[in-house]
């Protein structure tokens, strides 16, 4: 099922862009909207001046004539929406107090001078003065419809006494919404504005976040164990703070490790001295037994002291990242070892060469040495190499797969050269295939015998 969120953009120039896109969007649709309300406005009062000047011009024909020729003319004078009619009494006696009938009052009585007026918009117009119906032949009982503005003004008295010119007047026609046929050329502007905006802020919002990119591109690699990646000191002032100190952040750790690795070298190749002394001194001893035990003890200890240079040398990162072919790589180091191997597969990962094929030597030696045969294949999962390294062998108890990554750990206690080295060599080749991105585990197989499987982030 498909949410909302994933369709959401998930980079930063894309919300950017988006962002901008509603803006811009919001502030035109907000301008159109405030354009309209301005339009209805003038519109309202562009008919309230009509009314204003037909009124005025029609009261003074009728204050001219007499009542029959009154009453004659207002309903000539009457439309389809509009019901005009001369009356002994007024339709209204008071006006509203809202803007628009104080509107035309008061343009009212400033044209007609001292003449009473009255203007509401809460009046009812007589059906009969629709289209469909003329007056003269309209039901007089018939309920009134609402009507757009109601108006009375007093004549100047006629042959009968007081009468009244009452208007009835029906709202008129509705104007089209906000988006419509007439708004195309607004709907054209706006496109045009949304992709001249976003073609610009596109290319900024690139430009912006490309230091962004680069760091993140830099963490990646420095996770791999890549101790020379850098990033451009470029951008804005946060960007380029920012870079400096990642750039620091790897000189550092650059030196650290480097500081880590000529200690654990030097405690390694110092204690070759005293120990080759006391092994001389141990040969002289009479007691064979203490001889033999000596000897042994010495023995033990240099495999520990040569563990240690091998495990500083192969923790070194001078060599630099390049582009690799595993197939090929594989097949040499299974051909040198005597190891079957099944791939054949054209994948390529980021690494350093003589680093990733002495840590997958070092599991092709451990799966001939223990397991009796060392079977390589390779294949691809998603977006990550695997490889694999079956030996048929005895296995190692479940509870003890994990331990044996530690530092000095076999499978058994023995450190004798004959049957195996100090325990480094599979902290070697994962601190190598960490270093690289990728990730060693270790697994019993079903049908016996020991898995090392190796993933490795294919190159991009």
């Amino acid at each position: 099922m498909i949410r909302l969120r994933d369709l959401a953009p998930d980079t930063l120039a894309r919300q950017f862009t988006l962002l901008l896109a509603a803006a811009i969007l919001g502030a035109n649709l907000l301008g159109l909207l405030v354009l309209s309300l301005q339009q209805q406005q003038l519109d309202r009062q562009t008919v309230d001046d009509q009314w204003i000047e037909r009124i005025a011009s029609l009261v003074p024909a009728l204050d001219s004539v007499d009542s029959e020729i009154r009453g004659l003319i207002a309903r000539e004078a009457s439309t389809p929406f509009t019901y005009m009619r001369v009356e002994p009494a007024p339709l209204l006696t008071a006006s509203d107090d809202d803007r628009r009938s104080l509107y035309i009052a008061r343009g009212l009585v400033e044209a007609l001078g001292g003449h009473r007026v009255f203007v509401s918009h809460a009046s009812a117009i007589p059906r009969q003065n629709r289209a469909e119906t003329p007056p003269n032949e309209a039901p007089p009982n018939e309920p009134p419809a609402p009507a757009g503005l109601a108006v009375t003004v007093a004549l100047d008295g006629g042959t009968s006494g007081a009468e009244w010119l009452n208007l009835l007047a029906a709202p008129g026609p509705e104007r089209p919404g906000l988006i419509s046929v007439k708004s195309r050329p607004f709907l054209t502007f706006l496109g045009l504005s949304l992709l001249c905006v976003l073609g610009v802020g596109a290319l900024f919002a690139s430009r912006l976040t490309k230091p962004l990119r680069q760091l993140s591109e830099a963490a990646q690699a420095a996770g791999r164990g890549d101790r020379s990646a850098r990033v451009p000191e470029g951008g804005a002032r946060e960007m380029r703070e920012a870079a400096r100190a990642f750039n620091a952040m790897q000189a550092e750790i650059s030196r650290f490790d480097a500081e880590r690795m000529r200690l654990l070298a030097a405690v390694g190749h110092d204690l070759r001295t005293p120990m080759t002394s006391l092994r001389i001194r141990a040969e002289m001893v009479e007691d064979d037994e203490q001889r033999a035990a000596m000897v042994r003890s010495l023995d033990e200890m240099t495999v520990m002291a040569d563990g240690l240079i091998t495990y500083a040398k192969d923790g070194r990162d001078s060599e630099p990242m390049a582009a690799l072919d595993l197939d090929p790589l594989l097949a040499e180091l299974c051909r040198d070892r005597g190891a079957s191997y099944t791939g054949g597969e054209d994948l390529q990962v980021s690494g350093r060469r003589v680093g990733l094929g002495r840590a997958i030597g070092n599991l092709i030696d451990n799966a001939l040495r223990y397991g009796g045969g060392a079977a390589v294949s390779l294949s691809r999962s998603k977006d990550c190499a695997v490889i694999s390294i079956d030996d048929n062998g005895p296995g190692i108890p479940a509870e003890r797969l994990e331990d044996m990554f530690l530092p000095f750990t076999r499978g058994e206690d023995s450190r004798s050269i004959e049957t195996g080295g100090a325990g480094l060599g599979l902290s070697i080749a994962r601190a190598i295939i960490i270093a690289h991105g990728g990730r060693l585990t270790l697994e019993n197989r079903a049908e016996g015998g020991l898995r090392a499987r190796i993933s490795l982030q294919l190159a991009r």
